[in-house]
This record gives structure tokens, C-alpha cells and sequence, in this order.
């Protein structure tokens, strides 16, 4: 698989199996954000995997999934079975620093797992304080993201945008994510 096939084929992913991820997969994944492109080279960036059942429901609560479709709450049984919660470490940078830092973490993670055969979702609209008190972390780590891991249990598609960018699902529960045209991304000259 070819870094494009791999950014093609990666899609987000919103309802996932059951099933527990390898722990080497899961080091592999984390590898690649360590491997990632920091800022001044700072790495600032710390990760902490969340795969226990009770921490994961603990987490649930203070996850908002899918913006665009409100009518939709997934149901722990279908939310990843692995959490990677993307923490800066405030003694090497400050937090309002570090967002390029943490997309570049992202999308490395999201690559790596997709090579693996695992879907991914990045959940940015979550409750970081809450987060970070649930999971007992330092007074130094301020959390950024969460990356949603496993396998998928729902396919999809992305296609060029054609009026709307509103993300949906079919009637069969596959999501479908339209993207803006390559014409009207690119800053004509």
C-alpha cells in the first residue's frame, strides 16, 4: 500500500468491533507519531492507551461524535475499543503551541493504523479537563485529542462535493464523506 492508496482508502470511521487491538499494532501506531514532524523538533507530545472497558465507559460521556449528525449517539458498543488520548507536555511546550504538532501526530497514527487494516476516528470535540481528571494524569499533560481505534464495522466512501458537506450515513449505517473538488482547492494563479 502506497501513501496515497493509504490517505484514499482512510476514511473516519464511527461504528467499530469489538475486538482488542494487538499491543504491538498499537505501539507500531503510537511509533509513528512519535516519528512525526515537531515543531523546533520539541516534541512535546506524550500518549496515553486506553484499552480497559470501565476507563473506556468512563470516557464515553465526554466524547461528542459526529457534529452533523445530531440525531445520532452511537452506543459504547459501537464506539472504538481503543483510545489513544494525545497529551502536550506543558514543561517542554505550551499547549496553545502545539496544534500542528498534534495534527502531524494525527494523520501519522491514522496512516499507520489503516496500513494495519484498523479504522480510525479523531475526536476533537471532547472534554479535555474531564479527560484528563479521569484518567489521573499529570498536572503538566494537557490533553489535545483522542484517536478512536479498531476494526471497523461500517464502510465508506468519500466522493467530490456536490452542493453539501455534510457527512451522512446510507441506510445501511456506511458513512459517506464528501470532499471539496482538486479544482476548488487549488488557488488558480
Amino acid at each position: 500500500m502506497t501513501v496515497y492508496e493509504a490517505v484514499k482508502e482512510r476514511h473516519t470511521i464511527r461504528k467499530f468491533k469489538q475486538e482488542q487491538i494487538a499491543r504491538a499494532d498499537l505501539l507500531q501506531i503510537v511509533d509513528c507519531a512519535r516519528l512525526a514532524p515537531y515543531g523546533a523538533n520539541a516534541q512535546p507530545l506524550k500518549y496515553a492507551i486506553v484499552t480497559e472497558e470501565e476507563k473506556r465507559r468512563s470516557l464515553y460521556p465526554l466524547i461528542k461524535y459526529a457534529g452533523f449528525l445530531r440525531d445520532w449517539d452511537p452506543a459504547f458498543e459501537e464506539c472504538p475499543p481503543t483510545f489513544i488520548v494525545i497529551c502536550n507536555d506543558t514543561s517542554i511546550k505550551p499547549t496553545d503551541r502545539s496544534e500542528c504538532d498534534s495534527g502531524a501526530a494525527l494523520v501519522s497514527m491514522c496512516l499507520a493504523a489503516q496500513e494495519l487494516g484498523y479504522g480510525s476516528v479523531c475526536l476533537g470535540a471532547i472534554n479535555r479537563p474531564e479527560i484528563k481528571r479521569v484518567l489521573g494524569l499529570a498536572e503538566q499533560y494537557d490533553v489535545t485529542y483522542l484517536l478512536g481505534i479498531g476494526r471497523p464495522a461500517q464502510t465508506g466512501e468519500t466522493f467530490d462535493f456536490a452542493g453539501d458537506l455534510k457527512y451522512y450515513f446510507d441506510d445501511n449505517g456506511n458513512v459517506h464523506v464528501p470532499k471539496r473538488t482538486m479544482e476548488e482547492v487549488l488557488i488558480k494563479d
